[in-house]
């Protein structure tokens, strides 16, 4: 085992053009992180840039929607070469949307995910329960197998009313109604922990602000960006650290965190 932890960022950038053209690449060198994972890049691959890709030290691999151009996507700079990836889970309704990212190493998979929002419609908020099912009966079965995972992203769920700033008001609201909230119980239920809850039982930080009504100013958030980890890690003592990085602006949504010895 690795004495000195990997570091794990996970950051939605809403848009990745955007980002670029404030703070993106500074953000990323500075966290001087092992594995840096980005959701929602709104972009398809002839759109991607060298300045995007070819970043000093990395790799990087992306996937993108196949149903709609400037939608969704999501990608991942690692110093750590995987021993392969793969864009999806195998179900063309889950992956046309360019949501996921595996990358397969010898320890452990990581994932990055762009968990769907179910605020457009009805239609939206089954889709979103059934990515939920989909998703983790694929991580099951790799846990199954034996193998550690590590699942960052943008799950567009509030777990519970430590995780946003209105938890009343918001009952209502796709991204903290009870069905969605369940499904987070029974995740946890299924062996996987949210690390930063997790090593933090008390702390109030939020992952994401609405553009209107002064949101960030105000503080008045949501914490919807996760690193889930497979109960082993915790067990193991794998599990090292788990922060938000509240201070990082660029995108509506600010960068979490992981440290992680494997």
């Amino acid at each position: 085992m690795n004495s000195t932890p990997l570091k794990l960022i996970s950051w939605n950038v809403n848009g990745l053009r955007a980002v670029m053209k404030k703070n993106f690449l500074t953000v990323l060198n500075d966290a001087d992180a092992d594995i840096f994972a980005i959701q929602e890049t709104k972009l398809q691959e002839p759109q991607l840039t060298p300045a995007m890709c070819a970043v000093a030290g990395y790799t990087s691999y992306f996937s993108h929607a196949s149903t709609k151009k400037g939608y969704s996507g999501v990608g991942v700079y690692t110093r750590r070469a995987p021993t392969a990836v793969k864009t999806g889970i195998g179900i063309p309704r889950f992956d046309d949307e360019g949501r996921i990212l595996e990358l397969i190493f010898d320890d452990f998979s990581f994932f990055n995910v762009y968990f769907p929002n179910g605020q457009m419609s009805d239609e939206r908020l089954h889709y979103k329960l059934d990515f939920y099912d989909a998703f983790f009966d694929y991580t099951d079965r790799l846990m199954a197998d034996g193998r550690s995972v590590v699942i960052a992203g943008d799950y567009n769920t509030a777990h519970n009313e430590i995780d946003l700033k209105h938890p009343g008001p918001n009952s209502k609201r796709s991204g903290f109604l009870p069905i969605e909230r369940q499904w987070l119980d029974r995740i946890v239920a299924r062996g996987y922990v949210d690390t930063f809850r997790t090593l933090y039982p008390d702390t109030v930080k939020y992952s994401w602000w609405s553009y209107r009504f002064n949101a960030r100013k105000t503080n008045a958030g949501w914490r919807i960006d996760y690193f889930f980890t497979s109960k082993d890690l915790f067990d193991d003592n794998r599990v090292v650290d788990a922060w938000i990085d509240n201070d990082i602006f660029g995108s509506d949504h600010c960068p979490v965190g992981l440290a992680l010895t494997v």
